[in-house]
C-alpha cells in the first residue's frame, strides 16, 4: 500500500504530510487505548474504494437510488458474516458508530419518556446509556446501577433488587470500563423479572464474544449493538444483531430513525473485517489479547500498583493511581506523562472517583493493538517496567526521553504496516 503513489502528495501536500505524521505516530509509539486498534490493509482498501461515491438510502432490495445493484451484494455478505460470527437471527449493518447503534437500538425498543436501567458512567459504563447531555439522556429516564465498592465488580444481587424497584421498560448491560466478565444469562434473568426488555452494548468485547472468549449475549438479549473497530478489529463504525422479533423495529429506526444513506465504503470494509474474524486465526489473536491483557496487569501488580477488581478477564485493565504504593498522581497527569515516553493510554474514571472527568484518579489500558502489532509476554513485562518508572517519575524529563527511545527501538521491531510507504 502507498500512499506516495497517490495524487495527495502534490493535490494536498498539508493533507498528506499530516498523514504522514499519523502513520509515524502510530508506528513508533504503543497504542494502549482499550477502544483502539489496527486494521488490515485489506480492510482500508475497502474503505477506500469507489463505493465512497455511492449513495444508497434504504435496504438491498428496497433502495431510494438507482444503481445500487453492486452495493445491494456488499451490504448482503456483511449481513450474512455478521450473522454467522455471532450466530444471530437478523443483523443490521449501516450505522456509522456504536452510538449511533444506540440510538436507533432505543428508538426501537423504549417509547420517548420511557425507563432505562443502565450501567453509571462512573462506575465503567458509556456516554450513550443517559449522560444527561447525550441523546439518550435528553429523551429517556435513566437509572444507573454501579459496581460493590468491596469488590469494584456487579452485584447481581443488588441489580435485581434495583430493577424490581426501577420497573425500567428495558435493562441495557454493557461497558467501556469494566475489566471483568458480564454475566448476561443473569441479567436477562432479571429483566424477565423485572417485565423488561433486555438491550447488551457489546462495542468492547465484540471479538472477545465472536473468538468464544467472553459469554455471549446474543442467545439472551433481544437486541445487541456493537462497534467494529475494537477488538472486532474492523473499520471506524457500528453494527446491530437482532432477535426475531426486533430485527424489523431495528432496520426501521436506522433508516430512516437516525439515518440517510449509508457509508458503503465503510460497509465493505466492515464486510472484510468480519469475514477476518471467522477465521480461526482471529480466535488465537483474541486468546493473545486476553494473556497480553493478563501479563500486564500481573506486571504492575508486582510493582505495586493497584487495579480496580483486582485484575482483568478481558482486554482491558484500570489502574487506581491513589493506590497505598502507587505514584499518587492524577489520571491526566499520567496519561501526559505516558505519551512524553510513545505510551498512549487515557485518562479514565475509577468507581467512586472524586476526582473531576477531565482529571480522574485512573488509567485504562487495554492490549488489542500492541497485540496486532505482534507483541507477547516478553513486550508486555517490558512495557510493565516502563510504565512503573514513566508512573513513578513522571516529572523525569530525562527519563521520559530515554524510555521514549526504547519504546521506538521496540516498535521498529513490530512494524505494523510494513508494506506502506508514507
Amino acid at each position: 500500500m502507498s500512499l506516495s503513489a497517490s495524487n495527495l502528495p502534490s493535490q494536498d501536500p498539508e493533507i498528506h504530510q499530516l498523514l504522514h505524521q499519523e502513520w509515524r505516530r502510530q508506528e513508533d509509539g504503543i497504542e494502549l487505548i482499550a477502544s483502539e486498534n489496527q486494521t488490515s490493509p485489506a480492510v482500508m482498501q475497502a474503505m477506500g474504494s469507489t463505493l465512497t461515491n455511492k449513495y444508497a438510502e434504504g435496504y438491498p432490495g428496497r433502495r431510494y437510488y438507482g444503481g445500487c445493484e453492486v452495493v445491494d451484494q456488499v451490504e448482503n455478505l456483511a449481513k450474512e458474516r455478521l450473522k454467522e460470527l455471532f450466530q444471530a437471527y437478523g443483523a443490521n449493518v449501516q450505522c456509522s458508530s456504536g452510538s449511533q447503534a444506540n440510538q436507533a437500538a432505543l428508538l426501537a425498543m423504549v417509547k420517548p419518556g420511557g425507563k432505562i436501567l443502565a450501567m453509571d458512567l462512573n462506575h465503567g459504563g458509556h456516554l450513550s446509556h443517559g449522560h444527561p447531555k447525550n441523546a439518550s439522556g435528553v429523551f429517556y429516564q435513566f437509572a444507573h446501577y454501579g459496581v460493590a465498592a468491596e469488590t469494584e465488580q456487579i452485584d447481581y444481587d443488588l441489580l435485581r433488587q434495583q430493577a424490581l424497584d426501577y420497573q425500567p421498560d428495558l435493562l441495557l448491560a454493557g461497558a467501556s470500563a469494566y475489566p471483568r466478565f458480564l454475566d448476561f444469562e443473569q441479567l436477562a434473568s432479571i429483566a424477565r423479572e423485572a417485565g423488561a426488555l433486555f438491550l447488551v452494548d457489546m462495542a468492547h468485547i465484540a471479538g472477545l464474544v465472536a473468538a468464544g472468549l467472553h459469554p455471549s449475549p446474543v442467545p439472551h438479549a433481544d437486541v445487541c449493538t456493537m462497534t467494529t473497530h475494537k477488538t472486532l478489529r474492523g473499520p471506524r463504525g457500528g453494527a446491530i444483531v437482532a432477535s426475531k422479533d426486533w430485527i424489523k423495529a431495528i432496520n426501521s429506526a436506522v433508516f430512516p430513525g437516525v439515518q440517510g444513506g449509508p457509508l458503503m465504503h465503510v460497509v465493505a470494509a466492515k464486510a472484510v473485517a468480519f469475514a477476518e474474524a471467522l477465521q480461526p486465526e482471529f480466535r488465537q489473536y483474541q486468546k493473545q489479547v486476553v494473556a497480553n491483557a493478563q501479563t500486564l496487569a500481573q506486571g504492575l501488580l508486582e510493582r505495586g500498583h493497584r487495579l480496580v477488581s483486582g485484575g482483568t478477564d478481558n482486554h482491558l485493565l484500570l489502574v487506581d493511581l491513589r493506590g497505598p504504593k502507587g505514584p499518587g498522581i492524577s489520571g491526566a497527569q499520567a496519561e501526559d506523562a505516558l505519551h512524553a515516553a510513545g505510551i498512549t493510554v487515557n485518562k479514565n474514571l475509577i468507581p467512586f472517583d472524586p476526582a473531576k472527568p477531565m482529571l480522574t484518579s485512573g488509567i485504562r489500558i487495554g492490549t488489542p493493538a500492541v497485540t496486532t502489532r505482534g507483541f507477547g509476554a516478553e513486550e508486555m513485562q517490558r512495557l510493565a517496567e516502563w510504565m512503573d518508572a514513566v508512573l513513578r517519575h513522571s516529572e523525569d524529563t530525562a527519563l521520559l526521553k530515554q524510555v521514549r527511545m526504547q519504546v521506538e527501538e521496540l516498535c521498529r521491531q513490530f512494524p505494523i504496516y510494513p508494506e506502506m510507504e508514507v
